[in-house]
């Protein structure tokens, strides 16, 4: 059993931008294996999806909400996913996690995603 961490938030002004990362919990999980999953929560909202990437990297999908301003990738030679998230918004603000499930286009929900750990805050404010 492993979680992912998600690390890399803060307090950027509206139009700035951040790097999310997810990383194993245990230096022994090599990502590789798995497609990956970012989701947010907002306070009084349900967690919702936000990108998607494959195994291989080739694979992305996005939530229509972060098209075109978010871009997810992966390094499989440092064990590392990313989100670079730019022209952020004050509705992007929320908790951020990572998690390991399906990779599959279209809506992105968590059903059937995993290995839920430690989020990271974003903050959008001026």
């Amino acid at each position: 059993q492993f979680t992912l961490v998600a690390s890399g938030g803060g307090l950027v002004q509206p139009g700035g931008s951040l790097r999310l990362s997810c990383t194993p919990s245990s230096s022994n999980i090599t990502l590789y294996y798995y497609a990956i999953g970012w989701f947010r929560q907002a306070p009084g909202k349900e967690r919702e999806g936000v990108s998607l990437i494959s195994r291989s990297g080739e694979g992305t999908n996005y939530a229509d909400s972060v098209k075109g301003r978010f871009t997810v990738s992966r390094d499989h030679s440092k064990n590392i996913v990313y989100l670079q998230m730019d022209n952020l918004e004050p509705e992007d603000a929320g908790v951020y996690y990572c998690a390991v499930g399906p990779f599959e286009y279209g809506l992105i929900t968590d059903r059937d995603f995993g290995s839920w750990g430690q989020g990271t805050q974003v903050t959008v404010s001026s």
